[in-house]
């Protein structure tokens, strides 16, 4: 390539940092990454912060190639028409192609009370002061997580293993994303630790309080500390942009990840959604969404037409405390199947999931470059005052 190609990539989870290492590795590409922090978030390990058996936190020195730049801002807004992108700090961006990786968090519960008196642990900063929370809480008082996906299991084994009096609210079944034969492993496991388990009819929380929640059968569970981990968010910079989202504000993308509305924008991970093709916003997801993303722009780049991006699922690992967990197979589509492991086995298995993830990256930006460079000062040829 005779001319340099500046490529943006908004957001630093696990899809993003895969696209900026691939993409880092092509001579004439400059690739700039932009995150709210300047650290990588292991957000597969944010209940175990909850608990301090993991900090949750990798320095983007280990996971980002020398040859991304790494610029510590959030996006503020995406102008395609000029191939900008305005940050909170006062600067834009200018760019050729852009990686639209902005992630997911908490969304919003719309139930009376509850941001006000509840935690989360979707993201960082939240996982922290749930843990300061809980902290200032005695021992022996309850605590009350509600949902019962991925995330509330694993942080209700969390709690009650450290002795916690945990009740967790299903506000329907247990475990939905799980075959029959994994809930009943994990159901016996929460029994095991002491979890008490409300599912089924009549479980949906209608409100918040300060020390309790009110279920839609008019019973109050009481709580000192109320953790909610029902369901996940996306940030609204692509439809406060004017891009095609569909109902939860996912970025609407063909197979090839690109934006519908313009072939300079594709998408990684769970802020993305190709048409009639939902996937599970997952971190197994968001890798492999990272590597379709990176190779549609470079053969874009290249003057060549994009391959359709297909995920393939193995299922889904669960810690259930330190000691125990659920490995969930499933078919190559992401379908669940009979097939489970749980007990010891599994647990080893999710830890060796968390620790390969993280290699993957550490892999990545090897061959990248050896290590990122932190850049808070604006540059003249990439960032032009707001």
């Amino acid at each position: 390539m005779s001319e340099n190609t500046e490529v943006v990539v908004l957001g630093g989870g696990y899809g993003g940092v895969k696209a900026a290492n691939r993409l880092a590795r092509r001579a004439g590409v400059s690739v700039t990454l932009v995150n709210p922090r300047p650290d990588f978030v292991e957000r597969i390990r944010l209940h175990q912060l909850v608990t301090g058996s993991d900090d949750a936190v990798e320095s983007f020195g280990k996971v980002l190639g020398r040859n991304v730049r790494l610029v510590v801002d959030t996006a503020t807004l995406i102008a395609p028409a000029e191939r900008r992108v305005s940050l909170a700090g006062g600067t834009t961006l200018a760019y050729d192609h852009l990686v639209y990786a902005v992630g997911s968090g908490a969304c919003a519960p719309g139930v009376p009370g509850a941001a006000e008196f509840a935690h989360a642990v979707a993201d960082l900063d939240a996982a922290r002061r749930l843990r300061s929370a809980l902290a200032e809480t005695p021992a022996t008082a309850p605590v009350t997580v509600v949902g019962a996906g991925l995330t509330g299991l694993e942080t209700a084994a969390e709690l009650a293993e450290t002795g916690r009096h945990v009740t967790l609210v299903c506000g329907g079944v247990l475990g939905p994303s799980l075959h029959a034969r994994g809930r009943r492993s994990v159901a016996r496991r929460l029994a095991a630790l002491g979890v008490r388990v409300l599912e089924g009819a009549g479980t949906r929380v209608t409100e918040v309080t300060r020390d309790a929640v009110r279920l839609d059968d008019g019973r109050d569970v009481p709580g000192a500390v109320t953790v909610w981990t029902a369901g996940f968010g996306v940030p609204d910079l692509a439809a406060h942009s004017g891009l095609t989202t569909d109902a939860h504000g996912r970025l609407v993308t063909d197979a090839t990840l690109t934006s519908v509305d313009d072939d300079r924008i594709v998408a990684a991970g769970d802020a993305g959604v190709i048409t009639g093709r939902p996937f599970r916003m997952s971190c197994q997801a968001a890798v492999q969404l990272g590597t379709g993303a990176a190779d549609t722009v470079l053969r874009r780049i290249a003057g060549k037409s994009p391959a359709p991006v297909r995920p393939l699922f193995a299922g889904q690992c669960l810690s259930l405390g330190r000691e125990e967990g659920v490995t969930q197979f499933s078919y190559l589509d992401d379908r669940v199947n009979a097939l489970h492991l749980s007990g010891r086995p599994a647990a080893g298995v999710k830890e060796i999931v968390c620790r390969s993830t993280l290699r993957q990256l550490v892999s990545g930006a090897r061959k990248a470059g050896s290590r990122a460079v932190r850049d808070d000062t604006p540059d003249p040829r990439r960032n032009v005052p707001a």
